[in-house]
Protein backbone atom coordinates (compact mmCIF):
# COMPACT_ATOMS: atom_id res chain seq x y z
CA UNK A 1 0.00 0.00 0.00
CA UNK A 2 2.87 2.48 0.79
CA UNK A 3 3.87 1.57 -2.63
CA UNK A 4 0.53 2.99 -4.38
CA UNK A 5 0.79 6.22 -2.17
CA UNK A 6 4.02 6.73 -3.10
CA UNK A 7 3.06 6.34 -7.09
CA UNK A 8 0.21 8.27 -6.32
CA UNK A 9 1.92 11.34 -4.71
CA UNK A 10 4.41 11.19 -7.79
CA UNK A 11 1.63 11.00 -10.32
CA UNK A 12 -0.09 14.04 -8.64
CA UNK A 13 3.00 16.21 -8.85
CA UNK A 14 3.22 15.58 -12.38
CA UNK A 15 -0.56 16.43 -12.87
CA UNK A 16 -1.29 18.92 -10.96
CA UNK A 17 1.48 20.99 -10.09
CA UNK A 18 3.63 20.62 -13.83
CA UNK A 19 0.54 20.24 -16.06
CA UNK A 20 1.10 17.05 -17.40
CA UNK A 21 -1.46 14.35 -19.00
CA UNK A 22 -2.88 11.89 -16.80
CA UNK A 23 -2.89 9.23 -19.46
CA UNK A 24 0.14 9.56 -20.31
CA UNK A 25 1.68 10.15 -17.28
CA UNK A 26 0.57 6.58 -15.74
CA UNK A 27 1.66 5.06 -19.17
CA UNK A 28 5.39 6.38 -18.44
CA UNK A 29 5.46 6.59 -14.75
CA UNK A 30 8.59 4.18 -13.68
CA UNK A 31 6.52 3.43 -10.19
CA UNK A 32 3.37 2.81 -11.55
CA UNK A 33 5.33 0.09 -14.04
CA UNK A 34 6.83 -1.40 -11.31
CA UNK A 35 3.48 -2.67 -8.80
CA UNK A 36 1.95 -5.40 -8.48
CA UNK A 37 -1.86 -5.45 -9.96
CA UNK A 38 -3.66 -4.48 -6.96
CA UNK A 39 -1.15 -2.17 -5.51
CA UNK A 40 -1.77 -0.44 -9.67
CA UNK A 41 -5.14 -0.51 -9.07
CA UNK A 42 -5.35 1.24 -5.55
CA UNK A 43 -2.55 3.87 -6.74
CA UNK A 44 -5.36 4.78 -9.93
CA UNK A 45 -8.07 4.90 -7.63
CA UNK A 46 -5.83 7.45 -5.16
CA UNK A 47 -5.58 9.55 -7.78
CA UNK A 48 -8.77 9.27 -9.20
CA UNK A 49 -10.41 10.05 -6.33
CA UNK A 50 -7.84 13.13 -5.44
CA UNK A 51 -8.96 14.92 -8.80
CA UNK A 52 -12.79 14.41 -8.84
CA UNK A 53 -12.61 15.72 -5.23
CA UNK A 54 -9.62 18.16 -5.24
CA UNK A 55 -12.16 21.05 -4.04
CA UNK A 56 -13.60 19.25 -1.06
CA UNK A 57 -10.35 17.60 -0.21
CA UNK A 58 -8.44 21.38 -0.78
CA UNK A 59 -11.08 22.78 1.35
CA UNK A 60 -10.37 20.41 4.20
CA UNK A 61 -6.81 20.45 4.64
CA UNK A 62 -7.24 24.12 4.35
CA UNK A 63 -9.16 24.22 7.45
CA UNK A 64 -6.75 22.31 9.30
CA UNK A 65 -3.56 24.76 8.58
CA UNK A 66 -2.82 27.55 10.35
CA UNK A 67 -1.37 29.43 7.07
CA UNK A 68 -0.74 27.72 3.73
CA UNK A 69 1.78 25.56 2.42
CA UNK A 70 4.19 27.74 0.58
CA UNK A 71 3.83 26.68 -3.26
CA UNK A 72 7.74 25.29 -3.52
CA UNK A 73 6.10 22.56 -0.65
CA UNK A 74 3.62 21.16 -3.42
CA UNK A 75 4.77 17.88 -2.53
CA UNK A 76 4.02 17.88 0.84
CA UNK A 77 0.09 19.36 -0.18
CA UNK A 78 -0.02 16.04 -2.46
CA UNK A 79 0.80 13.79 0.19
CA UNK A 80 -2.02 15.54 2.85
CA UNK A 81 -4.15 15.34 -0.37
CA UNK A 82 -3.96 11.78 -1.04
CA UNK A 83 -4.14 11.09 3.07
CA UNK A 84 -7.16 13.59 2.80
CA UNK A 85 -8.62 11.25 -0.08
CA UNK A 86 -8.55 8.24 1.97
CA UNK A 87 -9.86 9.31 5.09
CA UNK A 88 -12.46 11.17 3.34
CA UNK A 89 -14.14 8.81 0.83
CA UNK A 90 -12.00 5.46 0.10
CA UNK A 91 -13.02 3.76 3.58
CA UNK A 92 -9.39 3.47 4.36
CA UNK A 93 -8.87 3.27 8.43
CA UNK A 94 -8.09 6.22 9.56
CA UNK A 95 -4.50 4.85 11.74
CA UNK A 96 -3.68 3.68 8.57
CA UNK A 97 -4.12 6.22 6.41
CA UNK A 98 -2.09 8.87 8.88
CA UNK A 99 0.28 6.41 9.22
CA UNK A 100 1.29 5.93 4.98
CA UNK A 101 1.30 9.68 4.93
CA UNK A 102 3.49 10.32 7.43
CA UNK A 103 5.67 7.44 5.65
CA UNK A 104 5.74 9.54 2.98
CA UNK A 105 6.47 12.81 4.86
CA UNK A 106 9.87 11.16 6.13
CA UNK A 107 11.37 10.93 2.76
CA UNK A 108 10.58 14.77 2.22
CA UNK A 109 12.97 17.07 3.44
CA UNK A 110 14.30 14.91 5.97
CA UNK A 111 11.10 14.34 7.84
CA UNK A 112 10.58 18.07 8.31
CA UNK A 113 6.80 18.17 7.71
CA UNK A 114 6.07 14.97 9.42
CA UNK A 115 4.45 16.69 11.97
CA UNK A 116 2.25 18.65 10.15
CA UNK A 117 1.03 15.86 8.36
CA UNK A 118 0.35 13.87 11.22
CA UNK A 119 -1.45 17.00 12.96
CA UNK A 120 -3.83 17.75 10.05
CA UNK A 121 -4.72 14.30 8.69
CA UNK A 122 -5.58 13.29 12.64
CA UNK A 123 -7.82 16.25 13.03
CA UNK A 124 -9.53 15.21 9.61
CA UNK A 125 -9.61 11.67 11.22
CA UNK A 126 -11.73 13.16 13.56
CA UNK A 127 -13.52 15.65 12.10
CA UNK A 128 -14.64 14.80 8.49
CA UNK A 129 -17.20 16.73 7.58
CA UNK A 130 -16.35 19.64 4.96
CA UNK A 131 -18.46 22.56 5.84
CA UNK A 132 -18.99 24.09 1.99
CA UNK A 133 -22.12 25.80 2.62
CA UNK A 134 -25.12 25.16 -0.10
CA UNK A 135 -23.73 23.96 -3.54
CA UNK A 136 -23.45 20.23 -4.14
CA UNK A 137 -20.24 18.33 -4.40
CA UNK A 138 -19.99 18.45 -7.81
CA UNK A 139 -19.89 22.51 -7.56
CA UNK A 140 -16.67 22.12 -5.01
CA UNK A 141 -14.96 20.59 -7.26
CA UNK A 142 -15.33 22.15 -10.59
CA UNK A 143 -12.99 25.40 -10.85
CA UNK A 144 -15.07 28.67 -10.53
CA UNK A 145 -14.38 29.47 -14.42
CA UNK A 146 -16.23 26.41 -15.72
CA UNK A 147 -18.73 26.27 -13.05
CA UNK A 148 -19.73 30.07 -13.90
CA UNK A 149 -19.40 29.11 -17.97
CA UNK A 150 -21.77 26.15 -17.43
CA UNK A 151 -24.13 27.95 -15.52
CA UNK A 152 -24.75 30.52 -18.12
CA UNK A 153 -24.85 28.50 -20.97
CA UNK A 154 -27.09 25.40 -19.76
CA UNK A 155 -28.83 26.72 -16.73
CA UNK A 156 -28.00 26.21 -12.82
CA UNK A 157 -29.96 23.03 -12.96
CA UNK A 158 -27.91 21.36 -15.73
CA UNK A 159 -24.87 22.63 -14.45
CA UNK A 160 -25.31 21.30 -10.86
CA UNK A 161 -26.04 17.77 -12.84
CA UNK A 162 -23.24 18.30 -15.27
CA UNK A 163 -20.77 18.48 -12.26
CA UNK A 164 -22.02 16.13 -10.33
CA UNK A 165 -22.01 13.77 -12.91
CA UNK A 166 -18.50 14.08 -12.98
CA UNK A 167 -18.01 12.39 -9.31
CA UNK A 168 -19.35 8.96 -10.81
CA UNK A 169 -16.48 6.41 -11.95
CA UNK A 170 -17.82 5.62 -15.27
CA UNK A 171 -18.60 2.28 -17.16
CA UNK A 172 -16.79 0.68 -19.18
CA UNK A 173 -18.74 1.17 -22.81
CA UNK A 174 -17.66 -1.48 -25.67
CA UNK A 175 -18.93 -0.60 -29.47
CA UNK A 176 -18.86 -3.94 -31.04
CA UNK A 177 -17.82 -5.39 -34.62
CA UNK A 178 -20.72 -6.32 -37.13
CA UNK A 179 -19.66 -9.68 -37.09
CA UNK A 180 -20.23 -10.22 -32.83
CA UNK A 181 -23.79 -10.97 -31.96
CA UNK A 182 -24.99 -8.03 -29.18
CA UNK A 183 -27.16 -10.78 -26.95
CA UNK A 184 -24.08 -13.35 -26.91
CA UNK A 185 -21.50 -10.92 -26.21
CA UNK A 186 -23.24 -8.93 -23.69
CA UNK A 187 -24.17 -12.00 -21.59
CA UNK A 188 -20.49 -12.86 -21.88
CA UNK A 189 -19.09 -9.64 -20.87
CA UNK A 190 -21.88 -9.33 -18.24
CA UNK A 191 -22.73 -6.29 -19.55
CA UNK A 192 -25.96 -4.45 -20.44
CA UNK A 193 -26.92 -3.40 -24.24
CA UNK A 194 -27.36 0.55 -24.34
CA UNK A 195 -29.86 2.25 -27.33
CA UNK A 196 -27.72 2.10 -30.45
CA UNK A 197 -26.43 -0.79 -29.40
CA UNK A 198 -23.25 -0.22 -27.34
CA UNK A 199 -22.26 -2.42 -24.26
CA UNK A 200 -21.54 -1.21 -20.90
CA UNK A 201 -20.30 -2.99 -18.16
CA UNK A 202 -20.53 -1.85 -14.80
CA UNK A 203 -18.15 -4.28 -13.52
CA UNK A 204 -14.19 -4.31 -13.21
CA UNK A 205 -11.25 -6.59 -14.64
CA UNK A 206 -8.20 -5.76 -16.90
CA UNK A 207 -9.64 -4.99 -20.27
CA UNK A 208 -7.09 -7.41 -22.79
CA UNK A 209 -8.21 -9.77 -20.07
CA UNK A 210 -12.17 -9.56 -21.02
CA UNK A 211 -13.62 -12.29 -23.85
CA UNK A 212 -13.49 -11.34 -27.13
CA UNK A 213 -10.64 -8.82 -26.88
CA UNK A 214 -7.74 -10.97 -28.44
CA UNK A 215 -10.36 -12.04 -31.27
CA UNK A 216 -10.72 -8.24 -32.09
CA UNK A 217 -14.56 -8.57 -31.57
CA UNK A 218 -14.91 -5.27 -29.65
CA UNK A 219 -12.85 -1.87 -28.89
CA UNK A 220 -13.29 0.79 -25.71
CA UNK A 221 -15.49 3.69 -27.07
CA UNK A 222 -17.87 5.77 -25.18
CA UNK A 223 -21.70 5.65 -26.33
CA UNK A 224 -21.43 9.37 -26.67
CA UNK A 225 -18.32 8.72 -28.87
CA UNK A 226 -19.67 6.54 -30.99
CA UNK A 227 -22.93 8.65 -32.08
CA UNK A 228 -20.57 10.72 -34.74
CA UNK A 229 -19.62 8.09 -37.19
CA UNK A 230 -23.50 6.92 -37.27
CA UNK A 231 -24.30 10.41 -39.12
CA UNK A 232 -22.53 9.28 -41.91
CA UNK A 233 -24.98 7.27 -44.05
CA UNK A 234 -24.18 3.42 -45.02
CA UNK A 235 -22.07 3.35 -48.28
CA UNK A 236 -19.98 0.76 -48.70
CA UNK A 237 -18.22 1.99 -52.03
CA UNK A 238 -17.76 5.63 -49.86
CA UNK A 239 -14.04 6.79 -50.11
CA UNK A 240 -13.97 8.23 -46.21
CA UNK A 241 -11.41 10.31 -44.57
CA UNK A 242 -11.08 10.33 -40.55
CA UNK A 243 -9.09 13.50 -39.95
CA UNK A 244 -7.46 13.63 -36.29
CA UNK A 245 -7.97 9.71 -36.40
CA UNK A 246 -5.98 8.34 -33.84
CA UNK A 247 -6.73 5.95 -31.36
CA UNK A 248 -8.77 4.97 -33.83
CA UNK A 249 -12.50 4.32 -32.79
CA UNK A 250 -13.80 6.29 -34.99
CA UNK A 251 -11.73 4.60 -37.58
CA UNK A 252 -12.97 1.07 -36.89
CA UNK A 253 -16.59 2.30 -36.61
CA UNK A 254 -16.28 3.31 -40.36
CA UNK A 255 -13.70 0.76 -41.67
CA UNK A 256 -16.31 -2.13 -39.72
CA UNK A 257 -19.04 -0.67 -42.20
CA UNK A 258 -17.18 -1.64 -45.23
CA UNK A 259 -16.50 2.14 -46.88
CA UNK A 260 -12.63 2.58 -47.67
CA UNK A 261 -11.62 4.36 -44.93
CA UNK A 262 -8.06 6.90 -44.97
CA UNK A 263 -7.22 7.47 -41.26
CA UNK A 264 -5.12 10.83 -40.65
CA UNK A 265 -3.08 12.04 -37.67
CA UNK A 266 -0.20 14.11 -37.01
CA UNK A 267 1.05 12.06 -33.60
CA UNK A 268 2.96 9.02 -34.92
CA UNK A 269 2.50 7.78 -31.00
CA UNK A 270 -0.77 7.69 -31.23
CA UNK A 271 -1.23 6.28 -34.73
CA UNK A 272 1.01 3.35 -33.61
CA UNK A 273 -1.88 2.99 -31.03
CA UNK A 274 -4.29 2.87 -34.06
CA UNK A 275 -2.21 0.52 -36.20
CA UNK A 276 -2.27 -2.06 -33.25
CA UNK A 277 -6.30 -1.73 -32.78
CA UNK A 278 -6.96 -2.29 -36.57
CA UNK A 279 -4.49 -5.41 -36.30
CA UNK A 280 -6.14 -6.98 -33.21
CA UNK A 281 -9.49 -5.97 -34.42
CA UNK A 282 -9.11 -7.51 -38.29
CA UNK A 283 -10.02 -4.22 -39.63
CA UNK A 284 -8.75 -2.16 -42.94
CA UNK A 285 -7.61 1.56 -43.07
CA UNK A 286 -4.99 3.56 -44.97
CA UNK A 287 -2.43 5.59 -42.09
CA UNK A 288 -1.53 8.82 -43.07
CA UNK A 289 1.06 10.29 -40.72
CA UNK A 290 0.63 14.16 -41.84
CA UNK A 291 -0.78 17.38 -40.45
CA UNK A 292 -4.14 17.50 -41.67
CA UNK A 293 -4.52 21.10 -42.25
CA UNK A 294 -1.92 20.81 -44.68
CA UNK A 295 -2.37 17.63 -46.24
CA UNK A 296 -5.14 16.57 -49.17
CA UNK A 297 -6.20 13.41 -50.55
CA UNK A 298 -5.25 12.73 -54.23
CA UNK A 299 -8.91 13.73 -55.46
CA UNK A 300 -11.98 14.67 -53.40
CA UNK A 301 -13.46 12.20 -51.87
CA UNK A 302 -16.96 11.33 -50.51
CA UNK A 303 -16.89 12.10 -46.65
CA UNK A 304 -14.65 13.07 -44.39
CA UNK A 305 -15.08 12.72 -40.24
CA UNK A 306 -13.65 15.74 -38.02
CA UNK A 307 -13.39 14.67 -34.56
CA UNK A 308 -10.72 17.93 -33.56
CA UNK A 309 -8.96 18.43 -31.17
CA UNK A 310 -10.51 20.10 -28.00
CA UNK A 311 -10.10 21.36 -24.72
CA UNK A 312 -11.92 17.69 -23.91
CA UNK A 313 -14.31 19.50 -21.38
CA UNK A 314 -16.81 16.79 -22.48
CA UNK A 315 -14.41 13.68 -20.45
CA UNK A 316 -14.37 14.65 -17.47
CA UNK A 317 -16.47 11.37 -16.21
CA UNK A 318 -13.43 9.78 -17.80
CA UNK A 319 -10.28 12.08 -17.90
CA UNK A 320 -10.65 13.53 -13.85
CA UNK A 321 -7.09 15.31 -14.84
CA UNK A 322 -8.94 18.07 -17.52
CA UNK A 323 -10.29 20.62 -14.98
CA UNK A 324 -6.56 20.70 -12.97
CA UNK A 325 -4.67 21.18 -16.30
CA UNK A 326 -7.21 23.28 -18.52
CA UNK A 327 -7.78 27.11 -18.36
CA UNK A 328 -10.18 29.45 -20.16
CA UNK A 329 -7.47 30.46 -22.69
CA UNK A 330 -7.17 26.97 -24.23
CA UNK A 331 -11.06 27.70 -25.50
CA UNK A 332 -9.36 30.24 -27.86
CA UNK A 333 -6.17 28.34 -28.67
CA UNK A 334 -8.87 25.64 -29.68
CA UNK A 335 -10.88 27.23 -31.90
CA UNK A 336 -8.68 28.44 -34.02
CA UNK A 337 -7.45 24.90 -35.07
CA UNK A 338 -10.86 24.10 -35.24
CA UNK A 339 -11.14 26.38 -37.82
CA UNK A 340 -8.65 25.91 -39.74
CA UNK A 341 -9.01 21.98 -39.55
CA UNK A 342 -12.65 22.55 -40.89
CA UNK A 343 -11.29 24.30 -43.63
CA UNK A 344 -8.83 21.68 -44.27
CA UNK A 345 -12.00 18.89 -44.48
CA UNK A 346 -14.27 21.17 -47.06
CA UNK A 347 -11.44 20.84 -49.76
CA UNK A 348 -11.42 17.05 -49.36
CA UNK A 349 -14.97 16.69 -49.90
CA UNK A 350 -16.32 16.47 -53.59
CA UNK A 351 -19.62 18.25 -53.94
CA UNK A 352 -23.02 16.37 -52.93
CA UNK A 353 -20.21 14.89 -50.10
CA UNK A 354 -20.54 14.85 -46.50
CA UNK A 355 -18.76 16.47 -43.06
CA UNK A 356 -19.31 15.64 -40.14
CA UNK A 357 -17.77 17.92 -37.41
CA UNK A 358 -17.38 16.71 -33.98
CA UNK A 359 -15.88 17.90 -30.42
CA UNK A 360 -15.84 16.42 -26.92
CA UNK A 361 -16.40 19.41 -25.66
CA UNK A 362 -19.00 21.16 -23.58
CA UNK A 363 -17.65 24.78 -25.16
CA UNK A 364 -20.55 26.19 -27.31
CA UNK A 365 -17.41 28.20 -29.21
CA UNK A 366 -15.75 25.13 -29.91
CA UNK A 367 -19.11 23.53 -31.50
CA UNK A 368 -22.12 25.68 -32.56
CA UNK A 369 -19.98 28.92 -32.96
CA UNK A 370 -17.47 26.95 -35.00
CA UNK A 371 -20.18 26.11 -37.77
CA UNK A 372 -21.53 29.03 -37.76
CA UNK A 373 -18.65 30.75 -38.50
CA UNK A 374 -17.19 28.70 -41.56
CA UNK A 375 -21.04 29.25 -42.69
CA UNK A 376 -20.88 32.91 -42.33
CA UNK A 377 -17.65 33.04 -43.89
CA UNK A 378 -18.83 31.99 -46.78
CA UNK A 379 -18.02 27.92 -47.35
CA UNK A 380 -19.32 26.01 -49.64
CA UNK A 381 -21.45 23.75 -47.45
CA UNK A 382 -24.90 23.63 -46.36
CA UNK A 383 -26.05 22.42 -42.64
CA UNK A 384 -28.01 19.01 -43.28
CA UNK A 385 -29.82 19.34 -40.03
CA UNK A 386 -30.14 15.57 -37.77
CA UNK A 387 -34.42 14.48 -37.15
CA UNK A 388 -34.55 13.28 -33.69
CA UNK A 389 -37.08 11.25 -35.37
CA UNK A 390 -33.93 9.23 -36.86
CA UNK A 391 -32.57 8.90 -32.98
CA UNK A 392 -34.80 6.99 -30.89
CA UNK A 393 -32.44 5.67 -28.73
CA UNK A 394 -32.20 9.70 -27.85
CA UNK A 395 -35.68 10.45 -27.36
CA UNK A 396 -36.68 11.70 -23.94
CA UNK A 397 -33.34 13.38 -22.57
CA UNK A 398 -33.08 16.45 -21.06
CA UNK A 399 -31.76 18.72 -22.41
CA UNK A 400 -32.68 16.77 -25.82
CA UNK A 401 -29.75 15.50 -27.30
CA UNK A 402 -30.66 17.16 -30.54
CA UNK A 403 -30.87 20.60 -30.75
CA UNK A 404 -33.65 22.68 -32.69
CA UNK A 405 -31.18 23.30 -34.85
CA UNK A 406 -30.51 19.90 -36.01
CA UNK A 407 -27.02 19.71 -34.43
CA UNK A 408 -26.13 16.98 -31.83
CA UNK A 409 -25.53 17.63 -28.08
CA UNK A 410 -24.80 14.88 -25.44
CA UNK A 411 -23.67 15.74 -21.55
CA UNK A 412 -22.22 13.79 -19.04
CA UNK A 413 -26.07 13.96 -17.25
CA UNK A 414 -27.64 12.04 -20.01
CA UNK A 415 -28.30 8.99 -18.73
CA UNK A 416 -27.68 9.53 -15.59
CA UNK A 417 -29.35 6.58 -14.47
CA UNK A 418 -27.50 4.47 -16.53
CA UNK A 419 -24.01 5.54 -15.59
CA UNK A 420 -23.85 8.87 -18.03
CA UNK A 421 -22.16 9.84 -21.14
CA UNK A 422 -19.72 12.09 -22.72
CA UNK A 423 -20.40 15.39 -23.34
CA UNK A 424 -20.27 15.81 -27.48
CA UNK A 425 -21.35 18.30 -30.06
CA UNK A 426 -21.78 17.51 -33.73
CA UNK A 427 -22.93 18.58 -36.94
CA UNK A 428 -23.49 17.79 -40.45
CA UNK A 429 -22.84 19.22 -43.10
CA UNK A 430 -22.89 18.44 -47.32
CA UNK A 431 -20.45 20.14 -49.55
CA UNK A 432 -22.03 22.34 -52.10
Amino acid sequence: MSDSRTAACLILDAVIDDGKPLDTTLATDHVMAKLDPRDRAQARRIIATVLRRLGEVDARISECLDRPLAGRHAHVRNILRVGTAELLFLETPAHAAVDGAVRLASRYRRGAFKGLVNAVLRRIGREPENREGTQSPGEINTPNWMLKRWRDIYGDDTARAITDAHLIEPPLDLTLAKRAYPTEWAAKLDAEILPGGTLRRRTGGRISELPGFDEGLWWVQDVAASLPAKLLRDDAEARVIDLCAAPGGKTMQLADRGPKVTAVDISNQRLSALQDNLARTGLHADIVDADATQWRPESPVDAVLLDAPCTATGTIRRHPDIPRRRREADIKSATALQDRLLTAAVNMVAPGGTIIYSVCSLEPEEGTARVDALLAAGAPVTLDPISADDWPELAGLTPAAITPAGTLRTLPCHWSERGGMDGFFAARLIRN
